[in-house]
């Protein structure tokens, strides 16, 4: 290559900051050769490749870019490059790994040896043709097609490795890829302008001092494990960059000749095409389906196996378990995860309804899909849990069928023409879906690996929707318990008022003319009428709160409670100290109103029941004690306390349970000692007022 003459500051500046790059490469390879153990076994095609690259950035600074010496280094430098990337493809052990590249590679060498031959060649016909602008344009047209080769490398290195191994190749690879974008850019503009831009030249010494310090920078910040596994991926995005490498030098190659064969219209003609490729260009590279025709092609000609499992099932995982709040609820999830196996654009999800049919549950991208109610038949939901097989619809409907799945299959499904493939989600033998998948935009015949991907993908999403299936029933089903707990504790308190109430009618007709008596009843009515109240007020605090903290006299209500038992069944009242607890009056109430009832239904007639009250510290201490028929140590320790369990035919098993729940709502506690043939003792602490430092607090009832 020849450089034009040119005068000013820049060619100082290019020899200085190629010079300057020349000791931060050398520099750095010095520092890397402790540490060349952290680029595996490419350490050392890593620091002869930096070595050769202080080489050329020596050789530009002393003899110029366009000498047959720097030409030479710089074939010497592009090609220690390759090896270095090479070496750290293969740096896990595995050289078959880099198989796929290795024709690029061969390329690439051959390409770069090219320039510096055709050079040699130019300058020992006739030194003068080394300034021939044709010939110029030649050899920067091979240049500009080894790095864009080089960059499909470097995007093979990254794109190819492992999570983990990135952390480390970061640093090589953008290093690289810097230099050669920017070497790319220098190359276009020299091409395009038939002159060799020395003002861009020149900062390519800054570019070269940066490629030190990234080198260092891979070194220096840790090692990663080298686990390089060359994918589907790769080959799919390294063939898309040597089809844009390609089509760029096309392009060029179409505009020069243009010029040439234009005459007047030379100009017209090369901007022209210029335009019409641009927009060509621009039209068909993103569109879905000529990826999905050039996706198809390399997969059917370069592998075995169409499918990357490792990516598809981190892909299915990913989009099933979305918990973003953008994300589409899981039944939409369910149908896009089986749809991007198969780059279908769009689906359908069916699940059995409370009657078990097959009802559609979801659609994704699919809104003119005419479903109709039962979308499949019993027989159909049969037939698909005995055999759990695949329905390819393009085989049914040009009469293919295994199984006689043809008269199963509903017609609004066959005579779909988007309708492409059934899959049966089946968990256990059972069918708990089915996902109906849209034509993709590049037809394609399923064979016997989508088959059996898709039966896999199905196995698994069968069982999320079951276990999303179970866990809306076990919530549905605590609803329900919740429900259920609360009318039992309703229709306990009721028995309790429906027994103080059958008594009072007893006595009712006996002392009926009784004055005290009849004061006595309108007192007890009242007292009724008011727990009903207050039951009905507490129908919504069942596990709820208790509420209003007050004072309260032990004493008043522990005789409260005892009264109705007077002439039925002896309860004897002790308080050996007055005690005022914090606490709710109508919850301590009804804890002693649960407690004497047991003891009292416990005890033989004419046993006596003592309901004792004393202060115990900061807290007052009442008993319950019976002599009745006790409680064994296990079914205190195991059964007493939760709730539905009763020792009594009838019990609803939930007085003790509900008492220590309101006990403890009031940062109190319960004990109970018994035994079996002697009887029952309940202790129950409830904080003294004066000890208590919060009046009206709110304590939740578990």
């Amino acid at each position: 290559m020849s450089a034009l003459p040119s005068s000013g500051p820049w060619p100082v500046i290019a020899d200085a900051t190629h010079g300057a790059g020349a000791c931060a490469a050398v520099t750095v390879a010095a520092v890397l050769w402790g540490h060349r153990h952290r680029f595996g076994q490419a350490g050392k095609a890593i620091i002869a490749a930096i070595l050769c690259h202080a080489l050329w950035c020596l050789s530009t600074a002393v003899e110029g870019h366009a000498s047959l010496v720097t030409t030479g280094l710089l074939a010497l430098r592009n090609l220690s490059w390759l090896a270095a990337l090479y070496r750290l493809f293969a740096s896990d052990g595995r050289l078959t790994s880099v198989r796929p590249v290795r024709p690029v590679i061969v390329a690439l060498t051959l390409v770069d040896l090219l320039v510096p031959a055709v050079l040699t060649a130019e300058y020992r016909i006739d030194p003068t043709l080394l300034a021939d602008p044709a010939l110029t344009r030649f050899n920067i047209l091979l240049l500009m097609l080894a790095v864009v080769g080089s960059l499909v490398l470097v995007h093979n290195l990254y794109v190819g490795a492992d999570p983990q191994a990135r952390a480390m190749l970061r640093w090589p690879v953008l290093a690289f890829a810097a230099v050669w974008v920017f070497e790319l850019n220098l190359y276009t503009v020299a091409y395009l302008d038939s002159d060799w831009p020395v003002q861009l030249s020149a900062l390519h010494g800054v570019v070269d001092i940066g490629f030190a310090v990234l080198m260092a920078g891979g070194a220096l910040r840790g090692q990663a494990m080298l686990r390089l596994r060359p994918s589907r991926a790769v080959t799919f995005h390294s063939v898309s960059l040597l089809v844009i490498g390609a089509y760029f030098v096309a392009m060029i190659g179409v505009a020069q000749w243009l010029a040439y064969a234009g005459g007047n219209y030379a100009r017209w003609l090369q901007y022209g095409f210029i335009i019409l490729a641009t927009a060509a260009a621009l039209l068909m590279l993103p569109s879905r389906r000529l990826r999905g025709w050039l996706r198809v092609t390399l997969v059917k000609h370069l592998f075995q196996h169409r499918y990357d499992y490792r990516a598809e099932w981190m892909r299915f995982t990913r989009t099933i378990g979305s918990q973003a709040q953008e994300a589409p609820p899981l039944h939409q999830r369910a149908v896009q995860a089986v749809a991007d196996i198969t780059d279908s654009p769009a689906g359908l999800l069916l699940v059995p309804d409370d009657l078990g049919d097959m009802v559609l549950a979801a659609r994704w991208h699919w809104p003119t899909a005419d479903v109709p109610g039962p979308a499949l038949s019993p027989d159909a939901v049969r037939f698909f849990e005995g055999h759990d097989f695949i329905i390819d619809l393009d085989d049914l409907r040009e009469g293919k069928s295994q199984h006689d799945e043809a008269a199963l299959i509903p017609a609004w499904l066959s005579d779909d023409p988007l309708a492409w493939a059934l899959v049966p989600l089946v968990h256990y033998d059972r069918m708990v879906g089915a996902v109906v998948l849209a034509r993709p935009p590049q037809a394609r015949k399923l064979d016997w690996e989508d088959f059996d991907l898709l039966r896999l993908v199905g196995q698994q999403l069968a069982t999320y929707l079951a276990e999303h299936r179970g866990q809306e029933a076990l919530a549905e089903a605590s609803r329900f318990d919740d429900f259920h707990r609360r009318i039992a504790f309703v229709m306990h308190d009721i028995k309790n008022l429906s027994s103080q109430l059958t008594l009072l009618t007893r006595n009712a007709e006996r002392h009926a003319d009784n004055p005290a008596f009849r004061a006595d009843m309108l007192v007890t009515l009242r007292n009724s009428a008011e727990k009903l109240n207050t039951l009905v007020a507490r129908l919504s605090r069942y596990g709820g709160q208790v509420e209003k903290v007050e004072p309260v006299a032990l004493g008043v209500i522990a005789r409260e409670v005892a009264k109705p038992f007077e002439g039925r069944h002896p309860v004897s009242v002790i308080e050996r100290d007055p005690c005022v607890v914090s606490g709710n009056s109508h919850s301590i109430e009804q804890v002693l109103t649960h407690l004497l009832q047991n003891a009292v239904e416990a005890s033989p007639n004419g046993s006596p029941v003592f309901i004792a009250i004393a202060e115990d510290g900061a807290a007052a201490r009442i008993e319950v004690v019976d002599s009745g028929s006790g409680m064994s140590e296990d079914f205190v320790r195991t059964r007493l306390f939760r709730p539905f369990v009763s020792t009594k035919a009838g019990g609803f098993g939930i007085g003790v349970y509900e008492a220590r729940e309101l006990v403890k709502a009031m940062q109190g506690n319960i004990l109970v000692e018994s035994r079996e043939g002697v009887g029952t003792r309940f202790v129950v602490r409830l904080p003294l007022a004066a000890m208590h430092k919060r009046p009206n607090m709110k304590s939740k009832v578990a």
